[in-house]
């Protein structure tokens, strides 16, 4: 079994910035992927940003430029710095992570950590 950690939400007025964490524990395994989704009141999940184990970064249309995901992989930690936030960006954001374990491949999830953007 792989946990995550969850760390970085809060309240932040439009423009500033916040860093979300995540460190995944565990046993017996090796990251594929690591990122970050987002699910709005009323909306569905959407992915935010996903980093791979070699380091390959994707985005979502409407925070590339402003978000930037890196991970230590010492750590198993990955971190989201989120820049020129906007009241859109509220949600509660939830770490992902894609694990290989024995032969397997496993998804796990944060218990998710509250973003609000105000006005």
């Amino acid at each position: 079994q792989v946990q995550l950690v969850e760390s970085g939400g809060g309240l932040v007025q439009a423009g500033g910035s916040l860093r979300l964490s995540c460190a995944a524990s565990g046993s017996d395994f090796s990251i594929k992927a690591m990122g970050w989704y987002r699910q709005a009141p009323g909306k569905q999940r959407e992915l935010v940003a996903i980093i791979t184990s070699g380091d390959s970064s994707n985005y979502a249309d409407s925070v590339k430029g402003r978000f930037t995901i890196s991970r230590d992989s010492a750590k198993n930690t990955q971190y989201l710095q989120m820049n020129s936030l906007k009241p859109e960006d509220t949600a509660v954001y939830y770490c992902y992570c894609n694990a290989l374990r024995h032969i397997y491949t496993f998804q796990y999830w944060g218990q998710g950590t509250q973003v609000t953007v105000s006005a």
